[in-house]
C-alpha cells in the first residue's frame, strides 16, 4: 500500500504533511515514488491568497480522471481549503473526493483507511519497535521512513489558530482560535525528533509570540507558560543545536522574549516580525494594532538588546485604499529600516475577510505588481550590502546536504552558504555526504549576494 502527498503554503502545513506520513506509515502504507502508484492521495491545501487557492483546486481537479480509472484510490484534502467549516459546499463541489480533513488534524483519514488495514497487530509491532528504538514517548511522533535520521531541521507547531482579526486575514477563520501545545508535549517530541538525528527546531505559530497567553488551558508543574520559557525549556535537550521560532507579532514581542534570544546559545539571533505596511492609515485598515514609530521602535529595541540579530518582515502591497504616497512611506520605511529579508505580497481578497467585505480592491493589479517589482528590487540592494559585510569573516554553518558539489547550509542569521572543503575539512573529515549532514561547521565567507553566500570551511 502506497501513499503521497502533494503540500503548498506555509511551514505548517509542511508540519501537518510530515505527521500526516507518519500517521498512515503506522498504518502499514508507504511512501510512492509516484502519483500513479499510490493507493492514497492526499493534498494539503492554503488559500491564503487566490493564485494559491486556484493552484489547489486545479491540481485536484487533476486527480478526477484518475479516480474514474481507479475507483479504489483514495483522495484526501486537508488544509485551509477544508478549514474549521462544514465540508459539504466541498463535497458537492468534488464528488470525487472521499476525505476531507481540517488543517492539522489526520484523524478522520486514519479512521476512513483503518478498514483496509490487512495486518494491524504486525505493523503496530513494528510500529512500537522503532518507537522505542529512538527513546520517543507517547507525545512524539515517528518522522516519514525518508526523512529518518536524515532531516537536519524540522518544524514543531506549538500554537495553532489566531485570535486576532487582521482584515486582510483568512487564517482565523479556516484554523479557528488559538491552542497551544503543552509544553511537555513539545519537550517530548524535540526530544525524539533529536533521536531521529534532527540537529534544528523551528518553532511554529500563526503568531508564535503569544504562545501558551490562554494559561488556564494548559497545566504544567515544571515548566511555566510563555514563548521564552519554553525556549528555556528546548535550550537544555543534549543533541539539539539549534531553535528558532516564527512568525511573531509585534505587540508581543517582549524584552523577556528578546532576552532569551540573546542569552540561550542555542536560540538563532534571527527575528521574523511582519510590518505588512509602512504607513499608519493602512495598519489602521489592516488593524495590525501598531503604528509605524512602534515598529521602528521594536527594530531598534531587537538590534540593541541582540546586537548582529538579523530581522525579516512581510509586506502586503496593494491593500484597499492604498496610495502612491502611503506605497512611499512603505518603500522608505524598508529602505531606512535595512532588514535582511522581506517577504513582499500582492493583496488578494479573501472570502469572509473584513477587507473583501467592506474594502473595495481598487489598486489594479499592474500597479500592485510595480510596487512589489520596486519593493522586490530595493530588498536585494539592501541584502546585498548586508551580506557583503561578511566576506572575509567566519561564520558557523549547519550543514544539511550536499548540491551540485558543495557543502550546503545556513548560519545562526539563517543565511544560506554553499562552500567547499579545504584542509583539515575534508570528505574524510565529514564522512562523507551522511557524516557531514548535521554538522557544525566553520565556513570563511569568500563571496556574497542578495540570496546566498560562498565560502570555504575549514573546521568543524
Amino acid at each position: 500500500m502506497k501513499y503521497t502527498i502533494w503540500t503548498i503554503g506555509c511551514q505548517m502545513n509542511v508540519a501537518d504533511s510530515q505527521r500526516l506520513a507518519s500517521e498512515l506509515e503506522r498504518l502499514g502504507y508507504q511512501a510512492a515514488d509516484r502519483l500513479e502508484a499510490a493507493d492514497v492521495i492526499v493534498l494539503n491545501t492554503c488559500v491564503v491568497r487566490q493564485s494559491a487557492e486556484d493552484r489547489a483546486c486545479g491540481r485536484l481537479w487533476s486527480l478526477k480522471p484518475l479516480k474514474e480509472q481507479r475507483p479504489d484510490v483514495v483522495i484526501g484534502v486537508m488544509g485551509c481549503l477544508v478549514g474549521r467549516l462544514d465540508p459539504a459546499p466541498l463535497r458537492e463541489r468534488f464528488p470525487f473526493v472521499d476525505v476531507f480533513l481540517p488543517p492539522s488534524q489526520p484523524h478522520e483519514l486514519i479512521q476512513f483507511l483503518n478498514g483496509r488495514v490487512l495486518d494491524r497487530a504486525a505493523w503496530e509491532m513494528e510500529w512500537k519497535a522503532l518507537m522505542e528504538r529512538y527513546r520517543i514517548q507517547d507525545e512524539g511522533f515517528l518522522l516519514p521512513a525518508t526523512e529518518r535520521a536524515k532531516l537536519v531541521s524540522c518544524h514543531v507547531p506549538v500554537i495553532y489558530g489566531c485570535n486576532h482579526a487582521c482584515t486582510f486575514c483568512i487564517i482565523p477563520s479556516r484554523r479557528g482560535r488559538e491552542r497551544s501545545r503543552p509544553p511537555a508535549e513539545i519537550v517530548a517530541e524535540v526530544k525524539g525528533l533529536v533521536a531521529q538525528g534532527v540537529r534544528e527546531v523551528t518553532l511554529l505559530g500563526q503568531i508564535v509570540d503569544r504562545y501558551g497567553y490562554e494559561k488556564s488551558k494548559i497545566q504544567s508543574s515544571k515548566f511555566k507558560v510563555q514563548l521564552a520559557d519554553l525556549l528555556a525549556a528546548l535550550n537544555g535537550i543534549d543533541g539539539l543545536y539549534r531553535i528558532r521560532f516564527l512568525t511573531s507579532h509585534p505587540r508581543y514581542m517582549t524584552d523577556e522574549l528578546l532576552d532569551a534570544v540573546a542569552e540561550l546559545p542555542k536560540v538563532c539571533e534571527h527575528i521574523e516580525i511582519p510590518v505588512q505596511a509602512g504607513g499608519d492609515e493602512v495598519l489602521r485598515r489592516m488593524r495590525r494594532g501598531y503604528t509605524v514609530d512602534d515598529y521602528r521602535r521594536l527594530i531598534a529595541r531587537i538590534r540593541e538588546r541582540v546586537p548582529g540579530a538579523s530581522i525579516a518582515t512581510d509586506i502586503i502591497v496593494g491593500f484597499p485604499g492604498e496610495t502612491e504616497a502611503q506605497f512611499m512611506g512603505t518603500y522608505n520605511l524598508l529602505r531606512e529600516l535595512e532588514l535582511d529579508v522581506a517577504h513582499v505580497a500582492m493583496y488578494s481578497p479573501r472570502p469572509g475577510t473584513v477587507a473583501a467585505k467592506r474594502m473595495e480592491d481598487d489598486v489594479p493589479l499592474e500597479e500592485k505588481r510595480r510596487r512589489r517589482k520596486a519593493l522586490d528590487e530595493l530588498q536585494a540592494e539592501i541584502v546585498g550590502r548586508i551580506n557583503r559585510r561578511l566576506v572575509g569573516q567566519t561564520v558557523e554553518v549547519l550543514v544539511e546536504e550536499k548540491h551540485k558539489g558543495k557543502w550546503k547550509g545556513r548560519t545562526r542569521t539563517n543565511k544560506l552558504v554553499f562552500f567547499e572543503d579545504a584542509p583539515p575539512l575534508s570528505p574524510q573529515t565529514l564522512g562523507g555526504m551522511k557524516g557531514g549532514r548535521g554538522k557544525l561547521a566553520q565556513v570563511r565567507i569568500t563571496w556574497a549576494g542578495p540570496w546566498s553566500m560562498q565560502g570555504e570551511g575549514f573546521s568543524l
